[in-house]
């Protein structure tokens, strides 16, 4: 049976009044057919006060935001604290432990790359990049955070830009949220 993957999301922070997560529209049936050229992987959840995107199977994937967002509202919000939450039900969850999806969350305080496995990471950089095209948008946002005056969502959108004229897995059609 052929999976689906969803790639290559981007998350950027100027401070916290400039937050932005972007992410391409392309879905991969196996390594050899794009299934779909629009698929939209970030959103705003929780009263649109947090940003997520996903990468990975697209079901694991969705299961994985579903999964968040009840801990969001369990947890009144509090992005770490739902991160935390969601992880300790993976380990105890036989079924969900292997989840093939990450999913990167921020709110105007915290970035967080979220595991298919349970990890909880919180970046060392104000940027993040995940997915099939991530080592290629994240070295772009690198570059572009450092060496510009762009905003987050600039920075988003053009590394994944770049990232998409790279990897086979990312294409052009860009969606971008910001807080």
């Amino acid at each position: 049976m052929q999976q689906f993957h969803a790639t290559t999301i981007v998350l950027v922070r100027r401070g916290p009044e400039d937050v932005a997560i972007a992410g391409d529209g392309q879905v991969t049936m196996g390594e050899h057919a794009i299934m779909k050229n629009n698929a939209k992987k970030v959103r705003k959840i929780y009263r649109g006060n947090v940003l997520s995107g996903f990468a990975g199977t697209v079901s694991d994937a969705f299961s994985l935001t579903e999964k968040f967002e009840k801990k969001l509202e369990e947890h009144g919000g509090n992005l770490k604290r739902a991160a935390v939450a969601l992880a300790q039900t993976w380990r105890s969850d036989q079924g969900a432990r292997n989840l093939d999806a990450m999913m990167l969350v921020a709110d105007r305080d915290s970035i967080l790359l979220i595991s298919g496995t349970g990890e909880v990471i919180e970046p060392d950089a104000d940027y993040v990049a995940i997915g099939s095209g991530g080592n290629y948008a994240y070295a772009a946002a690198h570059a572009l955070y450092d060496h510009t005056d762009m905003s987050a969502a600039q920075i988003a959108e053009e590394s994944l830009r770049i990232a998409s004229d790279i990897c086979v897995y990312t294409n052009g059609h860009i969606t971008v949220e910001t807080l």
